[in-house]
């Protein structure tokens, strides 16, 4: 764990829960310490102890409700967790090996059957079940999420055509899904998949956000069944293995339906904003361990006599990034606090959407660019050795870029608050 009174992070009051779970998930974390993750990254290896202790724990439920082994707190408590994850050396890519453990059930708590509900959620909090992996994105759709053309039909109860918009179907029905996916991440960590898939054309709806469902997969039923993937080569977040995955056939049971049949986008549109928070947190969290490592390196490493920390030309980079992901870091705990409706106290109002969206678009945007170029300051700080691999930082480098791309691309970030908050023409 970071120790907090030699470096400080950006300056947060945090409330005594926040500071409860940061201290907490930050002893776990220094069970696993810089060689570990400089391990699991040259292996391209994903790191299950460090996720099974967190599971242990109970952190996976960090969101959960209660009633089914959930820790039942928010997304104040959740930026707290994933920044210090992140903090503690375990990067943006340890944080999403957990990342989408806590977010991919999100869509079962707020839209599944009381049924889906009872027999999944209670594993996952406990980290016995792992919902790791959410299929969405494709190689014709990308960010255009409302292209996306892999097809699910209804057969065996649903007539000529299978389209049952507002049902499932009746039990014993499955939908039969065909298509590809791509950049698709854990399915090697997962024991399920929640699939996002058209049950209605694009071309047969009236808006092009309808006629989409979202379905539970048992990836153990499906893998060699209807369903084939292949592992893509990538050198960001090596600890996530990603995967192009084709889909010829493969069949779900109805009653594995999440929430409403031709409804799915905007299931996946609520809780965006929270989870956008989050993946901010994460970005400040990679952004203050590589200011850490440059702070370090500039104290010990002597140049012409003296420390490398004291000329200016060090010091300045790694100062501004540092104020830089202050300011990130303040519009992350303050959205987490609107998107909680906690900004007036205990029992606040409900918070305002567009208003949450403004802050977790703007919070990515500021946060990635903010851990870009802290972590390219701890590069230039170490010199020759910052791009060798025992000095951690050109991993966080590595890493940093990807943050400017995923979940939403830094372009996107800005058109939506050029649009929300600044009212231009909607751009795309």
């Amino acid at each position: 764990m970071t120790d907090h009174s030699t470096f400080v992070g950006a300056p947060v009051e945090l409330t005594p829960t926040q500071e409860a779970v940061r201290d907490e998930v930050g002893a776990i974390c220094a069970e696993f310490d810089a060689g570990y993750w400089r391990e699991r990254d040259r292996l391209g290896e994903y790191p299950n102890a460090f996720v099974d202790a967190l599971g242990r724990a109970g952190w996976l439920g960090i969101t959960l409700p209660e009633e089914y082994g959930g820790k039942g707190l928010g997304t104040e408590e959740a930026v707290a967790m994933f920044e210090e994850v992140a903090r503690s050396g375990a990067g943006f890519g340890g944080a999403q090996t957990v990342h989408a453990a806590v977010y991919t059930a999100a869509p079962i708590v707020n839209y599944g059957s009381d049924d889906l509900k009872e027999r999944l959620l209670p594993g996952v909090a406990s980290g016995d079940v792992a919902v790791q992996t959410f299929a969405l994105t494709e190689p014709g759709a990308g960010s255009e999420s409302t292209a996306i053309e892999t097809r699910a039909e209804l057969v065996d109860g649903a007539g000529e055509g299978g389209e049952v918009e507002g049902g499932a179907g009746d039990d014993g029905d499955v939908y039969r899904v065909t298509g590809e996916k791509l950049w698709i991440s854990r399915i090697d960590a997962s024991d399920y998949m929640v699939l996002v898939a058209r049950t209605t054309p694009r071309e047969d709806v009236e808006r092009k956000t309808e006629g989409v469902t979202l379905f539970l997969v048992d990836l153990d039923d499906a893998l060699g069944d209807g369903m084939s993937i292949e592992e893509i080569d990538k050198t960001a977040s090596r600890v996530v293995h990603s995967y192009r995955v084709e889909f010829d056939g493969m069949e779900v049971p109805a009653e594995n339906v999440i929430g409403e049949v031709g409804r799915g986008f905007y299931h996946v549109l609520d809780g965006l904003n929270e989870e956008r928070l989050v993946v901010a947190a994460e970005c400040v969290g990679l952004g203050e361990v590589a200011v850490e490592r440059g702070v370090a390196y500039a104290n010990e490493r002597e140049v012409f006599g003296r420390p490398i920390g004291r000329n200016q030309a060090v010091q300045h980079p790694l100062a501004e990034a540092y104020a830089r992901l202050g300011a990130a870091k303040c519009l992350v705990y303050d959205g987490a606090a609107r998107a909680a409706g906690a900004d007036d106290g205990a029992g606040g109002a409900a918070p305002d959407r567009k208003e949450v969206g403004f802050y977790a678009n703007a919070a990515k945007f500021l946060a990635a660019d903010a851990c870009f170029a802290a972590a390219d300051a701890a590069v230039q700080t170490h010199g020759g050795r910052g791009v060798a691999r025992d000095y951690d930082v050109e991993r966080y480098l590595r890493e940093a870029r990807l943050t400017r791309l995923v979940p939403v691309t830094q372009e996107l970030a800005l058109s939506y608050i050029a649009e929300t908050a600044l009212g231009l023409p909607r751009s795309y």
